[in-house]
């Protein structure tokens, strides 16, 4: 289900104080990068991925696989980084960066 604009605009105030937790490196997107990328997921429900790659075209195919393979919604793009979004099972709220920023509202 898409993200209202409303959502969107919370995750990304959100985001903005967030730093990215998985980075790619010179293997590309490896299954343990996926793997690590789904349990940042399932853990702060909303992540910062940084895809590293000078063919601007190369990551965006990237960006757009990540989200596709760990069933995530793309929130952000901005260069080499990604703001990604999946609902948590059962949020942790120690770990949920959306609990724990919560008094960030529009």
């Amino acid at each position: 289900m898409p993200l209202s604009i409303a959502e969107k605009k919370r995750f990304r105030r959100i985001g903005h104080e967030l730093k990215p937790v998985v980075m790619t490196g010179g293997q590309g997107l490896s299954e343990s990068v996926l793997a690590e990328i789904n349990r940042a997921l399932e853990d702060h429900e909303l992540i910062k991925v940084r895809i590293n790659g000078e063919d601007r075209d190369e990551r965006a195919a990237a960006m757009e696989m990540v989200g596709s393979q760990c069933r995530a919604q793309i929130v952000q793009t901005i260069g080499k980084i990604v703001l990604l979004y999946r609902p948590a099972k059962k949020p942790n709220p120690k770990l949920s960066n959306l609990l724990r920023f919560s008094h960030l509202k529009e």
